[in-house]
Protein backbone atom coordinates (compact mmCIF):
# COMPACT_ATOMS: atom_id res chain seq x y z
CA UNK A 1 0.00 0.00 0.00
CA UNK A 2 1.12 3.33 -0.95
CA UNK A 3 1.92 6.02 1.56
CA UNK A 4 -1.32 8.69 1.97
CA UNK A 5 1.10 11.65 1.22
CA UNK A 6 3.18 11.38 -2.09
CA UNK A 7 5.59 14.11 -3.46
CA UNK A 8 3.50 16.02 -6.50
CA UNK A 9 6.77 15.04 -8.61
CA UNK A 10 6.75 11.55 -7.99
CA UNK A 11 2.69 11.51 -7.79
CA UNK A 12 2.98 12.56 -11.61
CA UNK A 13 6.15 10.42 -12.34
CA UNK A 14 3.87 7.34 -11.07
CA UNK A 15 1.21 8.13 -13.32
CA UNK A 16 3.39 8.64 -16.28
CA UNK A 17 4.78 5.23 -15.78
CA UNK A 18 1.69 3.47 -15.68
CA UNK A 19 0.18 5.20 -18.42
CA UNK A 20 3.61 3.96 -20.35
CA UNK A 21 2.90 0.50 -18.95
CA UNK A 22 -0.93 0.62 -20.81
CA UNK A 23 1.12 1.63 -24.15
CA UNK A 24 3.80 -0.74 -23.69
CA UNK A 25 0.19 -3.61 -23.36
CA UNK A 26 -1.65 -2.22 -26.23
CA UNK A 27 1.92 -2.12 -28.72
CA UNK A 28 1.94 -5.91 -27.99
CA UNK A 29 -1.28 -6.62 -29.35
CA UNK A 30 -2.61 -6.99 -33.03
CA UNK A 31 -5.05 -4.48 -32.90
CA UNK A 32 -4.59 -1.12 -35.04
CA UNK A 33 -3.06 1.29 -32.80
CA UNK A 34 -4.85 4.48 -31.99
CA UNK A 35 -2.19 5.73 -29.35
CA UNK A 36 -3.78 9.42 -30.68
CA UNK A 37 -7.29 8.98 -28.57
CA UNK A 38 -6.12 6.68 -25.94
CA UNK A 39 -3.88 9.72 -24.82
CA UNK A 40 -6.39 11.60 -25.25
CA UNK A 41 -8.40 10.08 -22.90
CA UNK A 42 -6.26 9.58 -20.28
CA UNK A 43 -5.14 13.22 -19.86
CA UNK A 44 -8.88 13.91 -20.28
CA UNK A 45 -9.43 11.94 -17.35
CA UNK A 46 -6.19 12.54 -15.02
CA UNK A 47 -7.31 16.42 -15.06
CA UNK A 48 -10.90 15.23 -14.07
CA UNK A 49 -9.67 13.53 -11.41
CA UNK A 50 -6.89 15.54 -10.27
CA UNK A 51 -6.27 15.75 -6.80
CA UNK A 52 -8.52 12.76 -5.92
CA UNK A 53 -7.19 9.97 -3.40
CA UNK A 54 -8.04 6.23 -3.73
CA UNK A 55 -8.31 4.83 0.20
CA UNK A 56 -4.86 3.14 -0.32
CA UNK A 57 -3.35 6.76 -0.56
CA UNK A 58 -2.40 6.32 -4.46
CA UNK A 59 -4.30 8.79 -7.06
CA UNK A 60 -7.33 8.19 -8.49
CA UNK A 61 -6.38 7.80 -11.75
CA UNK A 62 -4.18 4.62 -11.36
CA UNK A 63 -7.41 2.75 -10.20
CA UNK A 64 -8.55 3.80 -14.41
CA UNK A 65 -5.06 2.87 -15.71
CA UNK A 66 -5.22 -0.43 -13.89
CA UNK A 67 -9.06 -1.14 -15.43
CA UNK A 68 -7.76 -0.14 -19.09
CA UNK A 69 -4.63 -2.67 -18.42
CA UNK A 70 -6.80 -5.61 -17.53
CA UNK A 71 -8.97 -4.33 -20.51
CA UNK A 72 -6.18 -4.41 -23.29
CA UNK A 73 -3.50 -7.59 -21.63
CA UNK A 74 -6.03 -9.86 -19.76
CA UNK A 75 -8.72 -9.69 -22.26
CA UNK A 76 -7.48 -8.35 -25.39
CA UNK A 77 -9.44 -5.63 -26.29
CA UNK A 78 -8.56 -2.57 -28.64
CA UNK A 79 -8.70 1.27 -27.81
CA UNK A 80 -12.28 1.79 -27.68
CA UNK A 81 -12.28 -0.31 -24.36
CA UNK A 82 -9.40 0.91 -23.44
CA UNK A 83 -10.79 4.45 -23.50
CA UNK A 84 -13.78 3.30 -21.82
CA UNK A 85 -11.85 2.06 -19.24
CA UNK A 86 -9.83 5.17 -18.85
CA UNK A 87 -12.75 6.99 -18.36
CA UNK A 88 -15.30 4.78 -16.76
CA UNK A 89 -15.38 7.07 -13.48
CA UNK A 90 -15.30 10.69 -14.78
CA UNK A 91 -19.41 10.77 -15.26
CA UNK A 92 -19.98 9.39 -12.07
CA UNK A 93 -17.49 11.01 -9.83
CA UNK A 94 -16.82 14.56 -11.59
CA UNK A 95 -19.24 17.27 -13.24
CA UNK A 96 -18.54 15.80 -16.67
CA UNK A 97 -21.85 14.47 -18.68
CA UNK A 98 -21.93 11.56 -21.18
CA UNK A 99 -22.76 14.27 -23.70
CA UNK A 100 -19.29 15.70 -22.90
CA UNK A 101 -17.88 12.29 -23.19
CA UNK A 102 -19.69 12.10 -26.70
CA UNK A 103 -18.25 15.07 -27.94
CA UNK A 104 -15.20 14.78 -27.26
CA UNK A 105 -14.55 11.17 -27.79
CA UNK A 106 -17.85 10.25 -30.03
CA UNK A 107 -20.70 8.37 -29.99
CA UNK A 108 -19.72 4.72 -29.35
CA UNK A 109 -17.35 5.51 -25.84
CA UNK A 110 -20.26 7.61 -24.75
CA UNK A 111 -22.42 4.82 -24.95
CA UNK A 112 -20.14 2.01 -23.26
CA UNK A 113 -19.23 5.09 -20.56
CA UNK A 114 -23.23 5.51 -19.81
CA UNK A 115 -23.36 2.00 -19.76
CA UNK A 116 -20.69 1.39 -16.60
CA UNK A 117 -22.23 4.77 -14.90
CA UNK A 118 -25.74 3.07 -15.08
CA UNK A 119 -23.77 0.06 -13.26
CA UNK A 120 -21.66 1.81 -11.19
CA UNK A 121 -23.48 1.15 -7.78
CA UNK A 122 -23.30 -2.69 -6.05
CA UNK A 123 -25.85 -5.31 -7.38
CA UNK A 124 -26.10 -5.78 -3.49
CA UNK A 125 -28.49 -2.96 -2.25
CA UNK A 126 -30.39 -2.39 0.68
CA UNK A 127 -33.51 -4.03 -0.57
CA UNK A 128 -33.65 -7.28 -2.64
CA UNK A 129 -35.69 -5.42 -4.83
CA UNK A 130 -33.63 -2.90 -5.24
CA UNK A 131 -30.80 -5.06 -6.20
CA UNK A 132 -32.66 -6.84 -8.71
CA UNK A 133 -33.29 -3.65 -10.40
CA UNK A 134 -29.53 -2.96 -10.45
CA UNK A 135 -28.91 -6.28 -11.74
CA UNK A 136 -31.37 -5.87 -14.50
CA UNK A 137 -29.63 -2.93 -15.44
CA UNK A 138 -26.46 -4.31 -15.46
CA UNK A 139 -27.79 -7.23 -18.15
CA UNK A 140 -29.26 -4.37 -20.33
CA UNK A 141 -26.04 -2.88 -20.79
CA UNK A 142 -24.53 -6.17 -21.55
CA UNK A 143 -27.02 -6.55 -24.17
CA UNK A 144 -26.37 -3.65 -25.63
CA UNK A 145 -22.80 -3.94 -26.46
CA UNK A 146 -20.87 -6.59 -24.35
CA UNK A 147 -17.62 -4.60 -23.68
CA UNK A 148 -19.61 -2.96 -20.90
CA UNK A 149 -19.62 -5.90 -18.95
CA UNK A 150 -16.05 -7.32 -20.26
CA UNK A 151 -14.76 -3.58 -18.58
CA UNK A 152 -16.88 -4.19 -15.54
CA UNK A 153 -15.33 -7.49 -14.84
CA UNK A 154 -11.96 -5.68 -14.93
CA UNK A 155 -12.96 -3.04 -12.90
CA UNK A 156 -14.21 -5.50 -9.97
CA UNK A 157 -11.30 -7.57 -10.78
CA UNK A 158 -9.20 -4.20 -9.88
CA UNK A 159 -10.90 -3.75 -6.62
CA UNK A 160 -10.80 -7.53 -4.73
CA UNK A 161 -6.98 -6.68 -6.27
CA UNK A 162 -6.62 -4.20 -3.94
CA UNK A 163 -9.44 -5.18 -1.80
CA UNK A 164 -7.39 -5.07 1.59
CA UNK A 165 -7.72 -1.23 1.89
CA UNK A 166 -11.12 -1.46 2.33
CA UNK A 167 -13.11 -1.52 6.32
CA UNK A 168 -13.82 -5.14 6.99
CA UNK A 169 -17.89 -4.99 6.37
CA UNK A 170 -17.26 -3.45 2.76
CA UNK A 171 -14.72 -6.22 1.86
CA UNK A 172 -17.41 -9.11 3.06
CA UNK A 173 -20.20 -6.85 1.17
CA UNK A 174 -17.65 -6.90 -2.46
CA UNK A 175 -16.25 -10.31 -1.77
CA UNK A 176 -19.96 -11.78 -1.43
CA UNK A 177 -21.34 -9.93 -4.48
CA UNK A 178 -18.38 -11.03 -6.36
CA UNK A 179 -18.49 -14.40 -5.84
CA UNK A 180 -22.33 -14.39 -6.38
CA UNK A 181 -22.73 -12.23 -9.75
CA UNK A 182 -18.94 -11.58 -11.22
CA UNK A 183 -17.44 -14.70 -10.97
CA UNK A 184 -20.03 -16.83 -12.51
CA UNK A 185 -20.20 -13.98 -15.12
CA UNK A 186 -16.65 -14.27 -16.20
CA UNK A 187 -16.89 -17.85 -16.24
CA UNK A 188 -19.80 -17.81 -18.50
CA UNK A 189 -18.19 -15.24 -21.23
CA UNK A 190 -15.03 -17.58 -21.29
CA UNK A 191 -12.90 -15.33 -19.05
CA UNK A 192 -11.43 -18.77 -16.95
CA UNK A 193 -8.34 -17.47 -15.59
CA UNK A 194 -9.90 -14.04 -14.15
CA UNK A 195 -12.87 -16.47 -12.99
CA UNK A 196 -10.75 -18.32 -11.31
CA UNK A 197 -8.97 -14.87 -9.51
CA UNK A 198 -12.12 -13.74 -8.35
CA UNK A 199 -13.12 -16.45 -6.81
CA UNK A 200 -10.16 -17.10 -5.04
CA UNK A 201 -9.62 -13.29 -3.50
CA UNK A 202 -13.40 -13.27 -2.75
CA UNK A 203 -12.64 -16.72 -0.40
CA UNK A 204 -9.78 -15.07 1.15
CA UNK A 205 -11.74 -12.17 2.60
CA UNK A 206 -14.27 -14.28 2.97
CA UNK A 207 -12.45 -17.04 4.68
CA UNK A 208 -8.93 -15.34 5.25
CA UNK A 209 -7.91 -18.84 8.04
CA UNK A 210 -9.64 -21.60 5.90
CA UNK A 211 -7.72 -19.53 2.53
CA UNK A 212 -4.17 -19.49 4.79
CA UNK A 213 -4.38 -23.22 5.25
CA UNK A 214 -4.63 -24.39 1.81
CA UNK A 215 -2.14 -21.94 0.66
CA UNK A 216 0.20 -23.17 3.12
CA UNK A 217 -0.28 -26.80 2.53
CA UNK A 218 0.13 -25.71 -0.98
CA UNK A 219 3.23 -24.27 -0.63
CA UNK A 220 4.54 -26.73 1.61
CA UNK A 221 3.86 -29.68 -0.62
CA UNK A 222 5.65 -27.49 -3.79
CA UNK A 223 9.19 -28.95 -4.12
CA UNK A 224 7.37 -32.49 -4.11
CA UNK A 225 5.00 -31.40 -6.65
CA UNK A 226 7.87 -29.58 -9.13
CA UNK A 227 9.99 -32.93 -9.27
CA UNK A 228 6.49 -35.25 -9.84
CA UNK A 229 5.49 -32.39 -12.84
CA UNK A 230 9.21 -33.02 -14.10
CA UNK A 231 9.17 -36.71 -14.04
CA UNK A 232 5.91 -37.06 -15.83
CA UNK A 233 6.38 -33.82 -18.23
CA UNK A 234 9.83 -34.86 -19.63
CA UNK A 235 8.62 -38.13 -21.60
CA UNK A 236 5.91 -35.88 -22.80
CA UNK A 237 8.25 -33.36 -23.88
CA UNK A 238 10.41 -35.85 -25.70
CA UNK A 239 7.74 -37.60 -27.65
CA UNK A 240 5.55 -34.38 -28.88
CA UNK A 241 9.18 -32.99 -30.14
CA UNK A 242 10.28 -36.77 -32.08
CA UNK A 243 6.77 -36.28 -33.65
CA UNK A 244 7.69 -32.67 -34.67
CA UNK A 245 5.27 -30.95 -33.11
CA UNK A 246 5.50 -26.90 -31.92
CA UNK A 247 3.82 -26.97 -28.29
CA UNK A 248 4.80 -25.77 -24.66
CA UNK A 249 3.79 -27.38 -21.92
CA UNK A 250 2.49 -25.74 -18.80
CA UNK A 251 1.32 -27.13 -15.28
CA UNK A 252 -1.18 -26.02 -13.96
CA UNK A 253 -2.27 -26.15 -10.57
CA UNK A 254 -5.75 -26.21 -9.22
CA UNK A 255 -6.68 -22.73 -7.46
CA UNK A 256 -7.11 -22.49 -3.57
CA UNK A 257 -11.32 -21.87 -3.93
CA UNK A 258 -11.34 -25.02 -6.32
CA UNK A 259 -9.42 -27.24 -3.67
CA UNK A 260 -11.62 -25.98 -0.61
CA UNK A 261 -14.51 -26.46 -2.72
CA UNK A 262 -13.77 -30.32 -3.79
CA UNK A 263 -12.94 -30.97 0.41
CA UNK A 264 -16.24 -29.18 0.86
CA UNK A 265 -18.99 -30.78 -1.76
CA UNK A 266 -17.13 -34.37 -1.34
CA UNK A 267 -16.42 -34.37 2.11
CA UNK A 268 -12.58 -35.14 1.96
CA UNK A 269 -9.24 -33.83 3.34
CA UNK A 270 -6.90 -31.60 1.49
CA UNK A 271 -4.65 -35.21 0.90
CA UNK A 272 -7.28 -36.87 -1.16
CA UNK A 273 -7.27 -33.96 -3.27
CA UNK A 274 -5.56 -35.85 -5.79
CA UNK A 275 -6.34 -33.29 -9.40
CA UNK A 276 -4.10 -30.32 -7.49
CA UNK A 277 -1.63 -30.91 -10.81
CA UNK A 278 -2.56 -30.77 -14.15
CA UNK A 279 -0.25 -30.57 -17.80
CA UNK A 280 -1.60 -28.36 -20.17
CA UNK A 281 -0.59 -29.15 -23.57
CA UNK A 282 -0.62 -25.68 -26.01
CA UNK A 283 0.05 -26.72 -29.91
CA UNK A 284 0.42 -24.85 -32.85
CA UNK A 285 -1.64 -26.31 -35.61
CA UNK A 286 -0.12 -27.80 -38.57
CA UNK A 287 -1.34 -26.29 -41.89
CA UNK A 288 -3.75 -28.86 -44.17
CA UNK A 289 -5.17 -30.42 -41.09
CA UNK A 290 -7.76 -29.59 -38.58
CA UNK A 291 -7.34 -28.45 -34.72
CA UNK A 292 -9.57 -31.50 -33.60
CA UNK A 293 -8.08 -34.09 -35.49
CA UNK A 294 -4.79 -32.97 -34.23
CA UNK A 295 -5.85 -33.12 -30.64
CA UNK A 296 -6.82 -36.99 -30.97
CA UNK A 297 -3.05 -37.56 -32.44
CA UNK A 298 -1.77 -35.57 -29.49
CA UNK A 299 -4.06 -37.69 -27.38
CA UNK A 300 -2.70 -40.51 -29.28
CA UNK A 301 0.84 -39.80 -27.97
CA UNK A 302 0.31 -39.32 -24.51
CA UNK A 303 -1.86 -42.51 -24.23
CA UNK A 304 1.19 -44.20 -25.75
CA UNK A 305 3.44 -43.50 -22.69
CA UNK A 306 0.49 -43.42 -20.08
CA UNK A 307 -2.62 -45.35 -19.63
CA UNK A 308 -5.83 -43.42 -19.90
CA UNK A 309 -8.68 -43.76 -17.07
CA UNK A 310 -11.27 -45.24 -19.14
CA UNK A 311 -14.21 -42.81 -17.77
CA UNK A 312 -12.26 -39.22 -17.51
CA UNK A 313 -12.29 -38.25 -21.03
CA UNK A 314 -13.88 -35.12 -21.74
CA UNK A 315 -14.24 -34.16 -25.50
CA UNK A 316 -15.10 -30.80 -26.05
CA UNK A 317 -13.60 -30.02 -29.19
CA UNK A 318 -16.11 -32.18 -31.03
CA UNK A 319 -18.65 -30.12 -29.00
CA UNK A 320 -17.64 -26.80 -27.35
CA UNK A 321 -18.81 -25.73 -23.88
CA UNK A 322 -22.03 -23.14 -24.25
CA UNK A 323 -19.35 -20.40 -23.03
CA UNK A 324 -17.22 -21.21 -26.12
CA UNK A 325 -14.18 -23.46 -24.14
CA UNK A 326 -12.85 -25.92 -26.31
CA UNK A 327 -9.95 -28.61 -25.56
CA UNK A 328 -10.02 -32.53 -24.99
CA UNK A 329 -9.19 -33.14 -21.34
CA UNK A 330 -8.21 -36.83 -20.79
CA UNK A 331 -6.89 -38.29 -16.98
CA UNK A 332 -3.46 -40.85 -17.25
CA UNK A 333 -2.10 -42.74 -14.82
CA UNK A 334 1.46 -41.39 -13.98
CA UNK A 335 4.60 -42.51 -12.34
CA UNK A 336 3.75 -43.74 -8.92
CA UNK A 337 -0.05 -44.70 -9.44
CA UNK A 338 -0.76 -41.27 -9.77
CA UNK A 339 -3.47 -39.81 -11.68
CA UNK A 340 -2.95 -36.49 -13.49
CA UNK A 341 -5.36 -34.53 -16.14
CA UNK A 342 -3.65 -33.70 -18.69
CA UNK A 343 -5.60 -30.85 -21.22
CA UNK A 344 -4.89 -30.27 -25.13
CA UNK A 345 -5.52 -26.75 -26.91
CA UNK A 346 -4.21 -25.38 -29.80
CA UNK A 347 -3.51 -22.07 -29.47
CA UNK A 348 -6.44 -20.50 -30.80
CA UNK A 349 -8.43 -22.70 -28.62
CA UNK A 350 -5.80 -21.44 -25.67
CA UNK A 351 -6.62 -18.26 -26.39
CA UNK A 352 -10.47 -18.28 -25.96
CA UNK A 353 -9.76 -20.11 -22.76
CA UNK A 354 -7.99 -17.50 -21.41
CA UNK A 355 -9.53 -13.85 -23.22
CA UNK A 356 -13.12 -15.36 -23.85
CA UNK A 357 -15.43 -13.31 -26.01
CA UNK A 358 -12.72 -10.84 -27.37
CA UNK A 359 -10.51 -13.73 -28.72
CA UNK A 360 -13.65 -16.01 -29.51
CA UNK A 361 -14.66 -12.80 -31.88
CA UNK A 362 -11.11 -12.36 -33.43
CA UNK A 363 -11.24 -15.91 -34.52
CA UNK A 364 -14.68 -15.84 -35.81
CA UNK A 365 -14.88 -16.85 -39.73
CA UNK A 366 -17.88 -15.11 -41.16
CA UNK A 367 -21.58 -13.64 -40.13
CA UNK A 368 -23.12 -17.50 -40.29
CA UNK A 369 -20.23 -18.71 -37.61
CA UNK A 370 -22.68 -18.90 -34.65
CA UNK A 371 -21.47 -20.53 -31.06
CA UNK A 372 -22.91 -21.53 -27.95
CA UNK A 373 -21.57 -17.92 -26.42
CA UNK A 374 -23.37 -16.43 -29.24
CA UNK A 375 -26.80 -18.24 -28.79
CA UNK A 376 -26.48 -17.52 -24.81
CA UNK A 377 -25.62 -13.56 -25.21
CA UNK A 378 -29.11 -14.42 -27.58
CA UNK A 379 -30.97 -15.52 -24.74
CA UNK A 380 -30.16 -12.70 -22.56
CA UNK A 381 -31.60 -10.28 -25.20
CA UNK A 382 -34.37 -12.26 -25.43
CA UNK A 383 -34.69 -12.50 -21.48
CA UNK A 384 -34.59 -8.77 -21.61
CA UNK A 385 -37.45 -8.30 -24.69
CA UNK A 386 -39.90 -10.61 -22.56
CA UNK A 387 -38.68 -9.46 -18.55
CA UNK A 388 -40.63 -10.89 -15.50
CA UNK A 389 -42.87 -8.04 -14.36
CA UNK A 390 -41.32 -8.38 -10.80
CA UNK A 391 -37.56 -7.57 -10.51
CA UNK A 392 -36.69 -10.36 -8.36
CA UNK A 393 -38.50 -12.78 -10.14
CA UNK A 394 -36.54 -11.67 -13.66
CA UNK A 395 -32.89 -12.27 -11.34
CA UNK A 396 -34.09 -15.52 -10.21
CA UNK A 397 -34.70 -16.68 -13.96
CA UNK A 398 -31.65 -14.80 -14.78
CA UNK A 399 -29.60 -16.77 -12.34
CA UNK A 400 -31.01 -20.14 -13.90
CA UNK A 401 -29.16 -18.97 -17.18
CA UNK A 402 -26.23 -18.43 -15.94
CA UNK A 403 -24.93 -21.05 -13.42
CA UNK A 404 -26.16 -23.44 -15.53
CA UNK A 405 -24.10 -26.53 -16.42
CA UNK A 406 -24.83 -28.03 -20.36
CA UNK A 407 -25.72 -31.36 -21.41
CA UNK A 408 -25.33 -32.36 -25.45
CA UNK A 409 -28.62 -33.52 -26.81
CA UNK A 410 -29.41 -34.83 -30.33
CA UNK A 411 -32.73 -33.92 -32.75
CA UNK A 412 -34.19 -36.53 -34.52
CA UNK A 413 -31.63 -35.59 -37.50
CA UNK A 414 -28.89 -36.30 -35.44
CA UNK A 415 -28.02 -32.37 -34.90
CA UNK A 416 -26.19 -31.50 -31.68
CA UNK A 417 -28.08 -29.45 -29.19
CA UNK A 418 -27.01 -27.89 -26.25
CA UNK A 419 -29.06 -26.90 -23.17
CA UNK A 420 -29.12 -26.70 -19.70
CA UNK A 421 -28.34 -29.55 -17.21
CA UNK A 422 -31.47 -30.53 -15.53
CA UNK A 423 -33.70 -29.22 -18.53
CA UNK A 424 -36.76 -31.39 -19.32
CA UNK A 425 -38.86 -32.85 -22.75
CA UNK A 426 -40.74 -29.20 -22.64
CA UNK A 427 -37.69 -26.93 -21.75
CA UNK A 428 -36.38 -28.35 -25.18
CA UNK A 429 -39.21 -27.67 -27.28
CA UNK A 430 -39.22 -23.75 -25.88
CA UNK A 431 -35.40 -23.86 -26.52
CA UNK A 432 -36.55 -24.37 -30.30
CA UNK A 433 -39.22 -22.41 -30.98
CA UNK A 434 -42.04 -20.67 -28.28
CA UNK A 435 -44.82 -22.19 -30.51
CA UNK A 436 -43.52 -26.11 -30.31
CA UNK A 437 -43.11 -25.52 -26.23
CA UNK A 438 -46.74 -24.43 -26.42
CA UNK A 439 -48.34 -27.09 -28.26
CA UNK A 440 -46.17 -30.10 -26.96
CA UNK A 441 -48.00 -32.83 -25.76
CA UNK A 442 -44.99 -34.98 -24.60
CA UNK A 443 -42.03 -36.44 -26.86
CA UNK A 444 -39.86 -39.64 -27.90
CA UNK A 445 -36.51 -39.87 -26.34
CA UNK A 446 -34.20 -42.38 -27.91
CA UNK A 447 -37.69 -43.65 -29.37
CA UNK A 448 -39.22 -43.82 -25.78
CA UNK A 449 -42.36 -41.83 -25.56
CA UNK A 450 -42.03 -40.06 -22.30
CA UNK A 451 -43.77 -37.05 -20.41
CA UNK A 452 -43.38 -33.42 -20.71
CA UNK A 453 -41.59 -33.21 -17.06
CA UNK A 454 -39.03 -35.72 -18.71
CA UNK A 455 -35.69 -34.97 -17.49
CA UNK A 456 -33.07 -34.54 -20.84
CA UNK A 457 -29.51 -36.99 -20.29
CA UNK A 458 -26.36 -35.96 -22.12
CA UNK A 459 -27.05 -38.05 -25.49
CA UNK A 460 -30.20 -38.79 -25.31
CA UNK A 461 -31.80 -37.92 -28.98
CA UNK A 462 -34.97 -36.22 -28.34
CA UNK A 463 -38.19 -36.06 -30.59
CA UNK A 464 -41.40 -33.33 -29.56
CA UNK A 465 -44.58 -34.45 -30.43
CA UNK A 466 -47.61 -31.46 -30.49
CA UNK A 467 -51.12 -30.99 -31.33
CA UNK A 468 -52.97 -27.87 -32.36
CA UNK A 469 -55.44 -28.69 -29.78
CA UNK A 470 -52.86 -28.36 -27.05
CA UNK A 471 -52.54 -25.30 -24.88
CA UNK A 472 -49.90 -24.57 -21.78
CA UNK A 473 -51.18 -24.94 -18.61
CA UNK A 474 -50.41 -23.35 -14.77
CA UNK A 475 -48.76 -26.74 -13.87
CA UNK A 476 -46.53 -26.77 -16.96
CA UNK A 477 -44.28 -24.27 -14.42
CA UNK A 478 -43.43 -26.93 -12.50
CA UNK A 479 -42.19 -29.18 -15.49
CA UNK A 480 -39.25 -26.63 -16.52
CA UNK A 481 -36.66 -25.63 -15.35
CA UNK A 482 -34.33 -23.25 -17.82
CA UNK A 483 -34.89 -19.43 -17.97
CA UNK A 484 -36.35 -19.56 -21.44
CA UNK A 485 -39.05 -21.27 -20.67
CA UNK A 486 -40.14 -20.01 -17.34
CA UNK A 487 -40.24 -16.99 -18.62
CA UNK A 488 -42.24 -17.60 -21.91
CA UNK A 489 -44.78 -19.62 -19.75
CA UNK A 490 -44.90 -16.40 -17.02
CA UNK A 491 -45.48 -13.73 -19.57
CA UNK A 492 -48.64 -16.01 -21.71
CA UNK A 493 -50.34 -17.01 -18.52
CA UNK A 494 -50.17 -13.32 -17.02
CA UNK A 495 -51.35 -11.96 -20.85
CA UNK A 496 -54.57 -14.69 -20.17
CA UNK A 497 -54.89 -13.46 -16.98
CA UNK A 498 -55.56 -9.73 -18.20
CA UNK A 499 -57.95 -10.74 -20.20
CA UNK A 500 -59.63 -13.10 -18.16
CA UNK A 501 -60.15 -9.99 -15.29
CA UNK A 502 -61.15 -7.96 -18.45
CA UNK A 503 -63.94 -10.84 -19.35
CA UNK A 504 -64.99 -10.85 -15.81
CA UNK A 505 -65.12 -7.58 -14.94
CA UNK A 506 -67.71 -7.09 -18.01
CA UNK A 507 -69.59 -10.34 -16.61
CA UNK A 508 -69.94 -8.25 -12.99
CA UNK A 509 -71.14 -5.61 -14.54
CA UNK A 510 -73.91 -7.32 -16.91
CA UNK A 511 -74.85 -9.40 -13.57
CA UNK A 512 -75.41 -6.27 -11.51
CA UNK A 513 -76.91 -4.22 -14.30
CA UNK A 514 -80.60 -5.92 -14.18
CA UNK A 515 -81.23 -4.57 -10.30
CA UNK A 516 -79.89 -1.27 -11.27
CA UNK A 517 -76.94 -1.45 -9.36
CA UNK A 518 -72.92 0.16 -10.60
CA UNK A 519 -69.79 -1.73 -9.91
CA UNK A 520 -68.80 0.80 -7.31
CA UNK A 521 -66.89 0.02 -4.41
CA UNK A 522 -69.31 -0.59 -1.49
CA UNK A 523 -70.98 -3.04 -4.19
CA UNK A 524 -68.10 -4.49 -4.72
CA UNK A 525 -67.24 -4.96 -1.37
CA UNK A 526 -70.14 -6.96 -0.72
CA UNK A 527 -69.64 -9.61 -3.57
CA UNK A 528 -66.42 -10.29 -2.33
CA UNK A 529 -67.48 -10.76 0.81
CA UNK A 530 -70.05 -13.12 -0.04
CA UNK A 531 -67.52 -15.17 -2.67
CA UNK A 532 -64.81 -15.32 0.19
CA UNK A 533 -62.53 -13.07 -1.43
CA UNK A 534 -59.89 -10.18 -0.46
CA UNK A 535 -58.53 -9.06 -4.02
CA UNK A 536 -61.10 -7.21 -7.10
CA UNK A 537 -58.81 -8.18 -9.68
CA UNK A 538 -59.23 -12.10 -8.36
CA UNK A 539 -62.84 -11.99 -8.15
CA UNK A 540 -63.05 -10.42 -12.38
CA UNK A 541 -60.06 -13.17 -12.83
CA UNK A 542 -62.93 -16.20 -11.22
CA UNK A 543 -65.67 -14.73 -12.98
CA UNK A 544 -63.86 -14.26 -16.41
CA UNK A 545 -62.73 -17.67 -15.99
CA UNK A 546 -66.67 -18.60 -15.58
CA UNK A 547 -65.99 -20.18 -11.47
CA UNK A 548 -68.23 -18.53 -9.70
CA UNK A 549 -72.31 -18.19 -9.82
CA UNK A 550 -72.97 -14.93 -11.07
CA UNK A 551 -76.40 -15.31 -10.45
CA UNK A 552 -76.33 -14.98 -6.96
CA UNK A 553 -75.11 -11.66 -7.13
CA UNK A 554 -78.90 -10.27 -7.72
CA UNK A 555 -80.35 -13.31 -5.96
CA UNK A 556 -78.40 -13.49 -2.48
CA UNK A 557 -75.98 -10.93 -2.42
CA UNK A 558 -78.65 -7.77 -3.07
CA UNK A 559 -81.97 -9.88 -2.22
CA UNK A 560 -84.71 -8.60 -4.33
CA UNK A 561 -86.86 -6.12 -2.34
CA UNK A 562 -84.03 -4.93 0.12
CA UNK A 563 -82.77 -0.84 -0.46
CA UNK A 564 -80.89 -0.04 -3.57
CA UNK A 565 -77.26 0.91 -3.16
CA UNK A 566 -76.10 3.70 -5.14
CA UNK A 567 -79.37 3.40 -7.50
CA UNK A 568 -78.50 4.40 -11.30
CA UNK A 569 -79.04 7.33 -12.50
CA UNK A 570 -79.20 8.43 -9.06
Amino acid sequence: MLPTQLDPLAEDELIQNEFEALLDDYSKTSHRQKIEIITKAFNFAKAAHKGIKRRSGEPYIMHPLAVARIVVSEIGLGSTSICSALLHDVVEDTDYTVEDIENLFGAKIAQIVDGLTKISGGVFGEKASAQAENFRKLLITMSEDIRVILIKISDRLHNMRTLGSMPLPKQYKIAGETQYIYAPLAHRLGLFRIKTELEDLSFKFEHPDTYKEIETRLEVDKDARDRFYKEFSEPIDKKLTELGYEFRLRARIKSVYSIWHKMSTRNIPFDEVYDILAERIIFKPREGMNEKEQCWMLYSAITALYKPHPERIRDWVSTPKANGYEALHVTVMGPRGRWVEVQIRSERMNDIAEQGLAAHWKYKSGEADESELDKWLKTIKDLLEHPEPNAIDFMDTFKLNLFASEIFVFTPKGEIKTIAQGATALDFAYSVHSDLGNHCIGAKVNHKLVPLSYRLNSGDQIEILTSKKQVPQPEWLDYVTTAKAKSRLRNLFKKEEKAFIVEGQKRIEQALAPINLLPENENIVRILNHFNLTQRNELFLQAGKGLLNLEEIGKIVFKPNRDRILLKNT
